[in-house]
Order: C-alpha cells, then sequence, then structure tokens
C-alpha cells in the first residue's frame, strides 16, 4: 500500500513564505513524475510544478521566479518552497507521484492535501 503525506500548509501573510513536503512510502518499486497541484475555492485543479525522475522541471507561469520544486529520489520525497506568496495562490496543494508499487505498472497517487492560505 502506498501513501503520500503532505506537510507544511499554513496561513501567511502575502509576501511570505511556505515550504510544503511529501513523502511517499509503502510498497514502491519506483517512481517517474513527481509533482505539486493545486485547487483553489471555485477552481479546477491545476498543475503547479512537476519534476521527473531525471530533474527536468516544468512550472505553471504564474509562479515561475517564486517556487522552486525539488525532490530527494533516495528519500522518495518532493517539495515545493514557494516566496513571495500572493492571495491568488490560496488553494488546498496536492503531492501527486507516477509511481510503480511493482515491476511494470504505473499509477497516479494523491496526497490527501494541505491548506496553503494567503492574507492580503
Amino acid at each position: 500500500q502506498v501513501q503520500l503525506v503532505e506537510s507544511g500548509g499554513g496561513l501567511v501573510q502575502a509576501g511570505g513564505s511556505l515550504r510544503l513536503s511529501c513523502a511517499a512510502s509503502g510498497s514502491i518499486f519506483s517512481i517517474n513524475d513527481m509533482g505539486w497541484y493545486r485547487q483553489g475555492p471555485g477552481k479546477e485543479r491545476e498543475v503547479v510544478a512537476i519534476i521527473t525522475k531525471g530533474g527536468r522541471i516544468t512550472y505553471l507561469h504564474s509562479v515561475k521566479g517564486r517556487f522552486t520544486i525539488s525532490r530527494d529520489n533516495a528519500k522518495n520525497t518532493v517539495s515545493l518552497q514557494m516566496n513571495s506568496l500572493k492571495p491568488e495562490d490560496t488553494a488546498v496543494y496536492y503531492c501527486n507521484a507516477h509511481l510503480a508499487p511493482r515491476p511494470g505498472t504505473f499509477y497516479n497517487y494523491w496526497g490527501q492535501g494541505t491548506q496553503v492560505t494567503v492574507s492580503s
């Protein structure tokens, strides 16, 4: 059984910083992409940042230059450093991993979500 456990959300003033972390545990054979998604009030879930196993990174345009994604392949963790936060960054943030619990088959796994609230 695979679990993604997130930590690090909270309330911060505009211009502040938060760091989100996510650890994958359980039966893990291999992990391809890991990333962060978010869903704001009344909005659809959107991708914030993705990092491949080899370290290639893609960011949502609106967070480029402010957010930094990183991962530790040895520890099966992914983090998101969020600086210069804006009220429009307010959302529930979800960790995602494209992961194979056994050889041959990959599935998408999601964390439980962590609330990030940015006050103006």
